[in-house]
């Protein structure tokens, strides 16, 4: 386990799997780092975590790796813990490539965002965090190559701030939810996204089979 401070924080960079008991309970932020943006084609590399508590754990898979990570996927796969991510499509897909577990329940910031924040098409997460909680992400290190031997300190820190924010956006996003009477819908879509994550998965990445032709 290796320690590196990174916005005030502390980022932990663990191999193959997460230490044993390292997240408080409730809900954990989750991203991945991937070779590219075909799941299941492009490796798993790094698997980002935090419990909101102001730690951040990345969890990096080497060429090769069998994945096992028995304590990660416990918590990922525990069903009374929900899932937040940024565009949990891609994530939960991922996830279950290589890891081979259903990462919900789930609260997607993203499509959280589509349904309140109607007045825009700006819904990344570098636009979303600056609105809500008036804080500037970076996206420099986000096409660099994630499944090299060494992870600079530039990529850690970007990798943790993808998760660092999630758990402060869900509580303004579910205000904006509820005041826009949307909250039943939101919960719905994200229940589905597990479905969706497969579906893309199987061969329907981009294939709507709700439309009429």
């Amino acid at each position: 386990m290796k320690r590196c401070k990174g916005s005030g924080m502390s980022i932990f960079l663990h191999e193959e799997d997460l230490p044993l008991d390292v997240l408080a309970a409730g809900p954990v932020a989750v991203d991945t780092e991937t070779m590219g943006l075909h799941p299941g084609r492009d490796r798993l590399c790094l698997v980002q975590i935090s419990d909101g508590q102001g730690d951040e754990h990345l969890v990096r898979f080497g060429p090769g790796s069998d994945f096992a990570a028995p304590n990660l996927k416990a918590v990922l796969a525990d069903p009374n813990r929900v899932k937040l991510y940024h565009f949990a499509r891609f994530d939960l897909a991922s996830i279950e490539a290589y890891l081979g577990v259903v990462a919900a329940p789930v609260f997607c910031t993203k499509i959280a965002s589509r349904l309140v924040r109607t007045y825009t098409d700006r819904h990344g997460l570098k636009d979303l965090v600056r609105e809500l909680l008036g804080v500037e992400v970076s996206k420099q290190q986000q096409s660099s190559d994630w499944g090299g031997p060494v992870l600079s300190e530039a990529q850690k820190d970007y990798a943790a701030s993808d998760v660092r924010y999630l758990h402060k956006m869900k509580v303004e996003l579910e205000l904006r939810l509820a005041r826009e009477g949307r909250t039943e819908i939101a919960q719905a879509c994200f229940d589905f996204l597990p479905h969706r994550a497969k579906l893309d998965l199987i061969g329907w990445p981009e294939v709507d089979i709700f439309a009429h032709a």
